[in-house]
């Protein structure tokens, strides 16, 4: 009997959803035994979200700081596995607060050790910085990354951020103002996830993850936009500053910090709505006399490897 771990979090059952899909096909098999672990604050996140505590998670989400989690269930805990799943979301480009905390537990250390692992991210579309901080820890974790899937909103940035928005502030997951697409993954890519599921059993009866990846690529897991990469990168050195400057000011809940928060978030709505379309004409002017390298950007960033 082979034994796999699906390890997630998720504030509006999305990525519990996502994740129900793509194992249908281990679910359906005999020989496999599915086990579940949710991760859980002991301090759980409002859904929806009201602005403050929002963007009171940003600092201690990009450090990766961790929070106080409720208990692992034993039984849990007892097993061996022969695949570890992990979903998880993307908070201000980063592994959410809840699995980033987890994976610095003691209890990931045992369960993670010497494991074969595939990711599965949720997010709305830039989720390359966060996986590598992802491949890192696992690193850490002596865990093996065999794959990665990932699910995104199909809209274009300014589009699904304000789609995104309006979800994470109403907590409704509907047209906003009847003319915007209904936020978050498409229901018709996680009505289809379990076709990643098939790779993922092979490879799990052959106890070969080798090639794992590269079938879960011919089923199009991964799709990595160039300007998004670029977006981002450039996001990261700034969030950089900022996380750091907040966390200075104090700890979450602190009011010595609620003053550069706001700062913050005006920063960041300029920067979204005046910066990135200057940054997205920059990426234009330069990306056919880099295109390879580009592409050679875009091959990493579909692939398990972590460079050195």
């Amino acid at each position: 009997m082979k034994q796999v771990l699906v390890i997630y979090y998720s504030q509006t059952g999305q990525q519990k959803e996502i994740a129900d899909h793509i194992i249908q096909p281990l679910n359906e098999d005999p020989e496999v035994q599915i086990s579940w672990c949710q991760i859980r604050p002991k301090k759980k996140f409002p859904f929806p979200w009201n602005n403050t505590e929002f963007f009171d998670a940003f600092p201690e989400t990009f450090l990766q700081i961790p929070m106080e989690l409720e208990p692992i269930d034993n039984s849990v805990l007892k097993k061996e596995y022969d695949l570890i799943i992990l979903s998880y979301q993307i908070w201000f480009l980063s592994i959410s607060l809840p699995v980033i905390s987890f994976l610095k537990s003691p209890e990931a250390q045992q369960l993670f050790k010497n494991k074969p692992v595939v990711t599965v991210i949720g997010c709305r579309n830039m989720w390359a910085m966060a996986q590598e901080k992802m491949k890192k820890q696992l690193l850490d974790l002596q865990a093996t990354l065999v794959g990665n899937i990932v699910f995104t909103d199909r809209q274009s940035n300014h589009v699904s951020l304000i789609t995104l928005l309006h979800w994470l502030f109403t907590g409704k997951k509907d047209s906003y103002l009847g003319i915007f697409p209904k936020p978050g993954v498409p229901e018709k890519d996680i009505q289809e996830a379990g076709k990643f599921g098939g790779p993922m059993l092979s490879a799990l009866k052959s106890n070969n993850y080798t090639n794992l990846q590269a079938e879960l690529l011919k089923l199009k897991a991964v799709i990595v936009k160039p300007l998004l990469v670029f977006i981002e990168k450039r996001g990261t050195f700034i969030f950089t500053g900022w996380s750091a400057l907040i966390r200075k000011k104090g700890n979450p809940g602190d009011e010595a910090r609620r003053p550069w928060l706001k700062v913050f978030y005006y920063y960041l709505m300029i920067a979204l709505w005046v910066v990135a379309p200057v940054v997205t004409l920059i990426f234009n002017l330069i990306y056919l006399p880099l295109f390879f390298l580009f592409e050679k950007s875009k091959n990493y960033y579909k692939s398990v490897t972590l460079k050195s």
